[in-house]
């Protein structure tokens, strides 16, 4: 009995090994079962991707370099997002959006996360010092009276803006607008928005001073954060989504809490040791023909 025991500890052991082996960063023919977006956002890839187009009701993308595919999810929950806005908001400047992730995922240049379809760059709003909306300058760092100098940094500066001014401030009304319609969206699963704490407190005092509903914007300040080992996001909203309960049986895993509000994820019960080294033995040593018959559950006993 001994000898039995460890044999079968060591059988777990080797196929726990064979597994790990099998479901890794990507989908292989061992693991068809590994879809859409697979691991965690930091390491991981993605099948079946979605292509954000170039330009879209209230947006229009920064760059040119193919950056651009996520979850399905995701894609409409950002093009839903900015078309809201626009709409509630007509004769503004569209959204601008960075980078989502590559066609397949995996590493891309400036960035830890974006490997499996579930992260998007958003750019802010941003208004003239005197209230007019102006194209966004680009990834320039927002202080916290909403001020930034468009000459301090980002991917467009003065000359490329006619007319734009030395600085331009944040449009904390449009900026929560984006926040609300992400938030409140039945299907974007909005797990965070990495953003600049001086500049969540700006768009939450403006929320309440609007008198929004209270659970709204608790829901917003759950998913505002700014993160602990990365810049303090002051020149973006980084949008990240949660995996769907379905994406959690395709191989999609954590990056963060599992909010209460979100549709419940299946829970996996697994078997006893003892029940799954039984049958383990039975089919690779004893053979399931030859183990003989098995016993059939009466009906309705399952």
């Amino acid at each position: 009995m001994p000898s039995r025991t460890l044999f079968t500890t060591f059988l777990l052991g080797l196929v726990a090994l064979c597994c790990a082996a099998c479901v890794g960063s990507s989908p292989t023919p061992l693991a068809p079962a590994l879809r859409g977006s697979i691991g965690v956002p930091h390491h991981g890839v993605i099948t079946d991707a979605v292509e954000l187009p170039r330009q879209g009701e209230g947006y229009r993308l920064l760059r040119s370099n193919g950056i651009r595919w996520g979850t399905a999810g995701l894609v409409a929950a950002v093009q839903r997002a900015a078309a809201e806005v626009a709409r509630a908001r007509p004769g503004g400047e569209p959204l601008v959006i960075g980078d989502l992730s590559a066609r397949f995922g995996g590493a891309t240049r400036g960035h830890r996360s974006h490997r499996t379809g579930r992260d998007a760059d958003l750019l802010l709003y941003a208004l003239t010092p005197d209230g007019r909306p102006v194209r966004s300058p680009g990834f320039i760092d927002f202080g916290p009276d909403g001020l930034a100098r468009i000459s301090d940094g980002g991917d467009a500066d003065r000359a490329s803006l006619p007319g734009a001014p030395e600085y331009v401030r944040l449009d904390v009304e449009r900026t929560w607008l984006l926040v609300r319609s992400l938030v409140r969206s039945p299907d974007a699963h909005v797990q965070w928005l990495f953003f600049a704490r001086w500049l969540e407190a700006l768009v939450i005092e403006y929320a309440r001073a609007l008198g929004e509903d209270p659970e709204l914007i608790w829901y917003a300040e759950s998913v505002l954060l700014q993160p602990g080992d990365s810049t303090a996001h002051a020149d973006h909203l980084h949008l990240r989504v949660a995996c769907t309960p379905d994406e959690f049986l395709s191989g999609c895993l954590g990056g963060g809490p599992y909010w209460p509000w979100l549709p419940a994820v299946p829970q996996l019960i697994a078997p006893a040791d003892s029940d799954l080294a039984a049958a383990l033995l039975d089919d690779l040593l004893l053979g399931g023909a030859a183990a003989g018959p098995r016993a059939v559950a009466p009906d309705g006993a399952l």
